[in-house]
């Protein structure tokens, strides 16, 4: 399935991103794979002056949780309408000291903490079994893209991270986040795995851009993380994505 002209950059939604504001001459693609249904439909559309593929990881409505997004039908999706590059946009917790919340971070590594999720092309009968080179699990050249385009838009920006992919939907535990920190985790969300891992053996181009929307458990000045605040620090976070991506685009 492929479609005239070609797309320069998916970009995966998260928690808070649900349309790409922006975009226009907007279609709707709905993407069969051979790995079930994606979280919707693959909105695509001009953006900056290129072609842009946007999906919301979980569903234009938030209706699908972490653990249950279809990660393989999504990247496939995505692979299947001529995507070469795809940026992940995350939201997240901080546990580095300087990673308050509404911090911009391009992370450089990960640690995978989830369990039961299909993360793998390779389950399929007969398909072939692919030892992927995951040392370094987000392109860098992608990445140097994203920090390029946010000082060059004048937004301050964290180079480097390491992100903690955790289960969900549930926030965690200090004790968690402890071992986390222990870990040598800068950073902890829900949804960076596998996407990252399954972007690489669909030899995509993949980069994370992680939104702080709080502290991690125990790592603030708060005893209580508030959800209110978490999605007001997240929607001001969020409204700088499209001024990377416009500015990443333009370079």
């Amino acid at each position: 399935m492929a479609m005239s002209g070609e797309i320069e950059l998916g970009v995966i939604g998260g928690s808070g991103l649900y349309a790409l504001p922006g975009l226009a001459n907007v279609s709707r693609q709905a993407v069969a794979t051979p790995w079930g249904e994606p979280s919707g439909e693959v909105v695509l559309g001009d953006f900056a002056g290129k072609r842009v593929a946007f999906l919301a990881r979980h569903g234009e409505h938030h209706s699908v949780p972490p653990h249950r997004v279809n990660y393989r039908a999504n990247l496939w999706a995505l692979h299947q309408l001529g995507v070469r590059a795809v940026v992940g946009v995350n939201a997240v917790g901080g546990i580095r000291a300087d990673l308050g919340p509404r911090t911009l971070v391009v992370p450089d590594q990960l640690i995978d903490y989830t369990h039961g999720r299909a993360t793998s092309y390779c389950d399929a009968e007969g398909a072939e079994v692919r030892h992927i080179d995951f040392s370094e699990p987000y392109t860098q050249a992608l990445r140097e893209r994203l920090l390029a385009a946010a000082r060059v838009a004048g937004l301050a920006i964290v180079d480097g991270g390491c992100y903690g992919a955790t289960q969900g939907p549930r926030l965690e535990t200090r004790a968690e986040i402890a071992r986390l920190r222990r870990d040598g985790c800068d950073l902890v969300g829900m949804t960076g795995m596998p996407e990252a891992a399954l972007a690489r053996e669909l030899d995509l181009a993949y980069a994370c851009l992680a939104l702080v929307a709080n502290f991690a458990a125990g790592c603030g000045d708060d005893a209580v993380i508030s959800i209110e605040e978490i999605f007001a620090h997240l929607a001001a976070a969020t409204a700088q994505v499209p001024v990377v991506l416009d500015a990443m685009l333009r370079a």
